[in-house]
């Protein structure tokens, strides 16, 4: 029996839900995604934009540094796999949290993080005043019940684009 999986730490959710190759022609035995998780995500960021060193990265995301270390190879061997055989990267999933610092907006159900610890009074997809605390769903503790949509992150498994 393998132990369970610790819940990692994201501070910043994706920009984008993923990516889609540009200007080939891909077979057909190459069209299946991959699929990159948010932590893994999380630790190409950290590392090769944010330029944190393994260390530093490992305890923002509250993980051991070499278990950084195999997230970070998994993300990169996923992205290498896709760049090299054209395939799409779809960016969610995974056993994460968010800090505490995120807000949700009711209209567009964006979630997003606050800006240098400040209180936004809109939301900045749809300029929508109806803001709050954004709260995980507590029936699944650790992991991201939010999936991608056309209006930034949304919390409805079944949304259709």
């Amino acid at each position: 029996m393998s132990r369970p999986q610790k819940i990692r730490k994201i501070t910043k959710l994706p920009t984008v839900s993923g990516f889609k190759p540009y200007g080939s022609i891909i077979s057909s035995s190459k069209q299946k995604a991959i699929f990159l998780l948010c932590e893994e995500y999380e630790a190409l960021r950290l590392n090769d934009y944010e330029k944190c060193n393994q260390c530093e990265a490992a305890a923002i995301m509250q993980v051991s540094r070499p278990t950084f270390t195999r997230i970070y190879l998994s993300a990169r061997e996923k992205i290498a796999i896709a760049f090299v055989e054209g395939r799409k990267i779809i960016i969610e999933g995974g056993k994460i949290e968010y800090d505490n610092d995120w807000l949700f907006c009711g209209n567009c159900e964006c979630v997003f993080s606050k800006e240098n610890g400040d209180n936004p009074k809109t939301c900045p997809l749809c300029g929508a005043e109806n803001i709050s605390e954004y709260i995980p769903n507590p029936h699944e503790e650790g992991l991201t019940t939010m999936r991608p949509c056309g209006k930034g992150r949304c919390k409805n498994r079944n949304h259709k684009k």
